[in-house]
């Protein structure tokens, strides 16, 4: 486009935490240099719309006679940017001529959690991925199988030659195992990066193993490959369910991890994972893999150092070996606070020449200083009472065990609101003893009956959420609100704070697991399974409080600290979106003025600048006391695009925003910041010690938690209890990824073509029986699909359908017909000829035998069939028999009888009953599928009569169907058509 210099001009608007920022410059293309600092601004609010008086000031350098159109053009371009939910829009230059705007060049972002209400406007967006190329095969499939599934699987390749393979955990972990892997000086051979999480099941882990192994397979190392298999201690995820997925893909791979020499380093805590690493060390020991274990006791990355030769291993974590803790599954491991022993001392063998990397002095403060401090009103106390949005029994469980854990009088969960229901009750256990609590449809009604309520804890979807919370914020007796979904669009979520700030209401979230006060009250599924809240001594109040972006990562806080200091005393997650409702500074000074807090401790993350504020606040002494801090995602520096980990706000829009940037910062400020996230239990337990040498902290004797019973269900998952059960089933398991008929996966079933009776054979037969077979099992159906609306079992079904019954009721009145003189004689059948047979009886002695005993021959005979009118249906199935079969000793049987029952009249022939009872006695008995047992045991269990009653339900149900569209009115049997035999006419006809 010809065009002058003057004719350029630059404009670009971003979102912020309150709204958007609207930038523009009067003069524009690739010369213009420092935008920042030259570019007129204008703040907007998330509700604010934008008018043409409103962006003059912003445009007053631009020329006269373009200013209108300008204005104009902004003022529908951020119409645009808000309705479309754009993140960041930049447009440099665009050009203006002849009141014309032409936009020579444009980069811009979009919310991709709003593409359910954009999708219609965007049309069919892809997404860039998160490491800045196109995704491999492999990538690709991971993605698929994550977009299948309710959990969450991702994986990036970074380097296939690389020796160091990981398979993390959860998104925060993922993070700091590839952070720590690069401090510790193994970036250039670190081959991967992804995770694992939101309770994944055994065959979309072993799915994601398998994938990682095949990669880790395709080239040699000399040094031999490593393979980390992390994370941190789950909140709800059954860990022993996806490792035994891991454990499964392992198995599979055993030689090609024995000819790469494969060292594999294991660390892994919460639900179940007693159980879960007992599997990985067996797996280990069995195929003769060097595995090396640890639990919740040893610091979630101390495998990392052991796996890349900085730090020893110890003897007893090799695989076949196990300390005498580990042995009793049912044992709590609660690793001892020892003032002479520091974490990473705890992680590793005792190593005479291991140096801690950094020493801390501690400033302390007086009790004038804290005088000073006015205690704020706490988020959560004893007496907090919350309801849940949503159907979540087992994080309801899990507060109520909390709450029995801590001795509280009252549950803290008041009650759930779940719409898609009527008022009801639900069962819960308050200790011993089994409660209720009631569920409402509304809102409204649930904050009436229960005015004491101040908590919510929004366990709605994404797409519901932000409704659910504006619907909370109208009731002021709410002054905290838990948001857990992730994915909410962020320009709701700047509403939802703008709102909430109105009303002086405290967000966690979105995208949290929650929050926890020891001895309190907990937020759904944090801290975990109960044996985990008390490893971690939250059932009483520490001396430390924290705030972490990741949920998946507070609860490795809650160990680490546990296991440095006497405890926690607050902790809670923000919410890993990019504008959390609250921010770590909220809560950090909220937790800087309770005078039982003594030191704090802070979980950042790459992107954002939420940590700023922290610093500002301890260079002016508004914070004095003791702040450990680290912001995870320094790896990012490793890599040559801008990279987007497991949260949506981990990822650096400026260099400010990085991890190092943040982490520096917070260091010159005066915060205690480690050298990495492996020396953060370190720090943490350095500066426990010096206050308590200072006596700012007195550490109390610690008690015996009160016992907590196990759930029946649990306990049972867990293989310690056993009872028989109320039913068995062999042949169908629809509890895995993909439903099963007798073993085969249904999708095999389509793949393999193999038909109805292909089905049948695995429902009815439990096995894969022959083509024919199958085939033989679809022609019987077919041919017995229907006999005409005279029947009795269709007449039935006729009458049924004409007074007005329904589909199912009709169909039962046909089917309720069927018996030995009504379709139902193939068993009788099948029993009668195959005796005949064995016996060793000739055809015309067998004949002669059932006349004596004035027995009907079942199968034998038709109402209107004769050998001058045969039945084609015969005729077909003898035929297919005949020509398919491997034998047929049993149907020729019956053959030789039909010729002696037809010499003596043509209507006794055999019919359709016949010829498929006799058949199929034959196919059980010749087709090689069956023992003669099992052969027999069929024909006695009622297999052939199944046949009949499956085929005529097809025809019943078509004379339903037809009734109904024929739109036939209540039948009435006409008079003329019976025969009323009054008493007089019985005595005369008697006489």
């Amino acid at each position: 486009l010809p065009h002058e210099q003057s004719d350029e001009f630059y404009v670009c608007i971003y979102a912020t935490r309150s709204g958007n920022t609207i930038l523009f410059h009067h003069e524009g293309g690739v010369e213009i240099g420092d935008v920042e600092s030259k570019a007129k601004c204008l703040e907007m609010d998330i509700e604010d719309s934008l008018n043409i008086e409103t962006v003059m000031p912003l445009i007053s350098e631009a020329p006269r006679e373009k200013k209108r159109v300008l204005a104009e053009y902004i003022v529908l371009l951020y119409r645009s940017y808000v309705e479309l939910y754009f993140t960041y829009l930049e447009i440099n230059p665009i050009v203006v001529q002849s009141n014309t705007v032409f936009m020579l060049d444009l980069a811009a972002k979009l919310d991709s959690t709003a593409e359910y209400i954009c999708n219609k406007y965007w049309g069919d967006v892809e997404f860039p991925p998160p490491f800045g190329r196109d995704a491999l095969p492999e990538e690709a499939y991971i993605a698929d199988l994550d977009a299948k599934s309710g959990a969450s699987l991702k994986l990036t390749v970074l380097n296939p030659e690389g020796r160091i393979w990981t398979m993390v955990a959860g998104g925060g972990a993922s993070v700091i195992y590839s952070d720590t892997i690069c401090d510790l000086g193994g970036a250039k051979e670190l081959a991967n990066y992804g995770e694992y999480s939101g309770a994944p099941s055994e065959s979309q882990t072993f799915e994601y193993a398998k994938t990682i192994l095949s990669l880790m397979m395709k080239t040699h190392h000399a040094d031999g490959k490593v393979l980390i298999i992390g994370g941190g201690i789950a909140n709800f995820t059954n860990v022993a369910a996806t490792f035994k997925g891991i454990v499964k893909a392992i198995t599979e791979y055993k030689h090609q991890l024995l000819e790469h020499k494969v060292t594999t380093f294991v660390r892994r805590g919460g639900p179940n994972y007693q159980e879960g690493l007992r599997v990985m060390r067996e797996v280990g020991s069995k195929l003769g893999l060097p595995i090396y274990v640890f639990g919740p006791e040893t610091h979630m990355t101390a495998i990392v150092g052991m796996a890349l030769g900085k730090t020893l291993v110890p003897k007893h974590a090799k695989s076949g070996t196990q300390t005498s803790s580990q042995k009793n599954l049912l044992q709590v491991p609660i690793t001892p606070v020892s003032s002479s022993n520091s974490l990473s001392e705890l992680a590793v063998e005792k190593d005479p020449t291991f140096q801690l990397s950094h020493s801390v002095v501690v400033s302390l403060w007086s009790e004038d200083q804290e005088k000073t401090l006015k205690p704020p009103k706490p988020l959560f106390t004893a007496n907090s009472r919350a309801i849940l949005w949503g159907m979540q029994p087992r994080a309801v469980q899990g507060m109520l065990d909390f709450d029995h854990l801590c001795s509280r009088e009252v549950p803290s969960v008041a009650a759930m609101v779940y719409p898609f229901s009527g008022n009801h009750k639900q069962r819960f256990y308050w200790g011993r003893k089994e409660i209720l609590l009631p569920v409402y449809k509304d809102l409204s009604e649930a904050v009436t009956k229960h005015p004491d309520v101040d908590v919510m804890v929004n366990f709605a979807s994404l797409r519901s959420a932000y409704e659910a919370t504006m619907d909370t914020l109208k009731y002021p007796q709410f002054h905290a609100i838990a948001i857990i979904a992730e994915g909410i669009p962020e320009n709701l979520t700047k509403k939802l704070i703008k709102e909430s700030h109105k009303n002086g209401v405290n967000i966690i979230g979105p995208a949290t697991v929650g929050g926890i006060k020891p001895g309190c009250f907990k937020i759904g599924n944090t801290g975990g399974m109960m044996d985990n809240v008390i490893a971690s001594k939250l059932y009483r109040p520490g001396s430390v409080a924290y705030v972490s972006r990741s949920g998946g990562m507070s609860n490795e806080l809650n160990n680490i600290i546990s296991m440095s200091t006497n405890g926690v005393y607050e902790g809670v997650a923000i919410g890993g979106d990019r504008y959390p409702g609250t921010t770590f500074i909220d809560h950090i000074l909220r937790y800087h003025d309770n005078p039982n807090v003594k030191m704090i401790v802070m979980l950042g993350e790459v992107g954002g600048v939420e940590e700023y504020d922290i610093c500002k606040n301890l260079k002016c002494g508004r914070i004095f006391k003791p702040v450990v801090a680290w912001c995870i995602g320094t790896c990012a520096k490793m890599f040559s695009s801008e990279v987007q980990f497991g949260h949506a706000g981990a990822c650096a829009n400026a260099e400010n925003e990085t991890a190092d940037a943040k982490n520096k910062a917070l260091k010159q400020a005066g915060a205690y910041v480690p050298d990495s996230f492996d020396t953060l239990g370190t720090m943490i337990g350095e500066v426990y010690e010096q206050l308590v040498a200072g006596g700012l902290i007195v550490p109390k004797p610690e008690g015996e938690p009160p016992t907590i019973p196990m759930d029946y269900s649990w306990a049972q998952e867990l293989g310690l209890i056993r009872k028989p059960s109320s039913f068995m089933s062999s042949i169908c398991d629809e509890r895995g990824e993909e439903l099963l008929y007798a073993g085969m996966p249904i999708s095999d079933v389509f793949k393999e073509n193999i038909g109805i009776g292909g089905v049948l054979s695995l429902l009815w037969c439990q096995r894969r029986l022959p083509e024919y077979a199958c085939k033989f099992l679809e022609i019987c159906l077919m041919v017995t699909a229907d006999h005409g609306p005279a029947v009795s079992g269709a007449h039935n079904t006729i009458v049924s359908a004409r007074a007005g019954k329904d589909l199912v009721s009709s169909l039962a009145s046909g089917l309720l017909t069927i018996g030995d003189r009504f379709g139902g004689a193939l068993d009788g059948a099948a029993r009668q000829f195959s005796q005949a047979y064995d016996s060793g009886m000739l055809p015309m002695e067998f004949v002669n035998e059932t006349r004596k005993q004035h027995k009907l021959i079942l199968g034998i005979g038709h109402r209107v069939k004769s050998l001058n009118n045969p039945d084609m249906r015969v005729v077909i199935i003898k035929d297919f028999v005949k020509a398919h079969f491997p034998a047929t000793p049993i149907l020729d049987y019956a053959i030789q009888v039909e010729k002696i029952t037809t010499s003596k009249k043509p209507n006794l022939i055999l019919n359709v009953d016949g010829v498929i009872a006799t058949s199929f006695v034959d196919l059980l008995r010749h087709s090689g599928a069956f023992t003669s047992e099992e052969a027999q045991e069929y024909i006695e269990i009622g297999t052939l009569n199944g046949l009949f009653v499956l085929g005529r339900t097809i025809g019943f149900i078509g004379h339903y169907l037809d009734q109904r569209r024929l739109k036939q009115g209540l039948y009435r049997h006409p008079w003329d058509d019976i025969s009323y035999l009054t008493p007089e006419l019985l005595t005369e006809f008697t006489n």
